[in-house]
């Protein structure tokens, strides 16, 4: 092991970190864009003896997909959540950026901010956070001091899965590159060259995402680290309360919402008053039971085609046993209504609504204005936040967007039975149903 051990002290930074965050953003507000801000170390001498918050980045593989890198901002959030225990640190969320399933290549989707699709209130309740340009905005220079690539075992786990960690080679040609024995640059979320970093390691790790604690609290003091392909270490509480926090305060921006819920009264007849759906404002002070949502009077369908339909051909229905499992839902609730989330194209989708000819099929499509400014990746949220709100909700079997769905539906206090439901392959008449993570306050 390459770190040592420390003592836990418990100490609470988290109301200090808040304050600070809200007093960055306010400057930002008020200064011209092109203006840069002082250094931090400037920043906090208001704060009398308070200690200096210290800055994690993170990053995952390029290929991940939205709903993955969701998952692995749970695992970060806890982890800033337990260094917090010790010192103070910043979660910076890393930039949104050409992700391999937006396929809008007409509208510029590159340097995103979190803003755009989450609700940055709601996430400061759980972990403080900044957005990565904001970050950079109080530098004096764009410099990540440090950045560990992991990467697995090259041997794997060797016969016995223990919490290990230790500088290696790089299993692969490096993410980074070194020009002249300077700084370190690389892709940053799409900003490239226009960022370096000062040091560059590769670090195999094999353990849960709280095993970097030590490392970051005693064997760097670098004030920015930033870690990548942080998706190589695993969650350390899985759905236990501590995950249910976490997942909660994702809550999505207001202004997605708002779209979704338009789209759900004009066309499905469908609100939060009639559905017993309605979402406080303060996630950590909203529980529900199982059974208090209603939904509103339509199926919520997500049917992913895409990549599945040739990776993954034995869990993707036909399109005719598609409908054929959407026919038998809305004949038991007595529903004319399907909403269907899918990524397949035109011409199959037409099929599909054939099948359903002596029903109401209907699908969200964006305005060229709505598509422009909330990109790919927020029509996904709208499509995800009317599915949530369905009275049945069926998904594609291991696909994260049809995960999230059911997490949103636990949040709003569906049955489980209407929620943790997935179409079977075309080989399957009754398939295996997904796992059902149940919510824990």
């Amino acid at each position: 092991m390459i770190y040592k051990d420390i003592k836990r002290e418990k100490m609470s930074f988290i109301s200090y970190l808040v304050v600070l965050i809200i007093f960055i953003d306010r400057r930002i507000c008020d200064e011209h864009d092109d203006m840069v801000m002082q250094p931090t170390s400037q920043q906090h001498t208001q704060f009398g003896q308070a200690k200096a918050p210290r800055y994690l980045l993170y990053d995952v593989n390029p290929g991940e997909g939205f709903n993955l890198r969701r998952d692995v901002y749970m695992r970060i959030a806890h982890l800033v959540r337990v260094l917090n225990d010790d010192a103070p640190w910043i979660l910076v969320l890393p930039s949104w950026s050409g992700l391999f399933h937006w396929k809008s290549r007409h509208v510029e989707q590159r340097k995103l901010p979190w803003s755009l699709f989450f609700d940055l209130p709601s996430l400061r309740l759980f972990v403080p956070v900044i957005e990565f340009e904001d970050f950079l905005r109080v530098l004096d220079k764009p410099v990540v001091e440090e950045v560990y690539y992991l990467q697995n075992y090259k041997e794997g786990w060797g016969g016995e899965w223990t919490e290990k960690m230790d500088f290696r080679e790089c299993n692969d040609p490096p993410a980074y590159e070194q020009i002249d024995e300077g700084p370190y640059y690389g892709w940053f979320f799409g900003y490239g060259d226009a960022v370096m970093a000062l040091k560059f390691q590769c670090l195999s790790i094999q353990g849960h995402a709280s095993s970097l604690k030590p490392f970051l609290l005693k064997n760097t003091t670098a004030r920015s680290v930033m870690i990548d392909r942080a998706e190589t270490v695993v969650h350390d509480h899985f759905g236990d309360a501590v995950f249910w926090k976490a997942r909660r305060s994702m809550v999505f921006a207001k202004h997605l919402r708002d779209l979704g819920d338009q789209f759900r009264k004009e066309f499905l007849n469908s609100t939060d008053e009639t559905d017993n759906t309605i979402l406080e404002e303060d996630w950590t002070k909203m529980k529900r039971n199982h059974g208090d949502a209603k939904g509103g009077p339509y199926i919520g369908v997500h049917l992913r085609r895409a990549d599945f339909a040739h990776s993954r051909k034995k869990d993707v229905p036909t399109m005719k046993q598609a409908a054929r499992n959407i026919t038998q839902l809305l004949k038991k609730y007595s529903l004319t209504k399907v909403f269907i989330a899918t990524d397949t194209h035109s011409a199959e989708f037409d099929e599909l609504k054939g099948y359903l000819s002596s029903y109401e099929v209907y699908r969200y499509s964006p305005t060229p204005e709505i598509l422009e400014k909330y990109k790919d990746g927020g029509v996904a949220i709208i499509d995800q936040w009317i599915c949530a709100h369905a009275r049945h909700f069926i998904g594609t079997r291991e696909s994260t967007f049809s995960f999230r769905i059911q997490d949103e539906r636990e949040i709003l206090g569906f049955d489980p039975d209407t929620t943790f439901n997935t179409f079977c392959g075309p080989d399957d008449i009754k398939c295996e149903q997904p796992s059902r993570w149940l919510i824990v306050y």
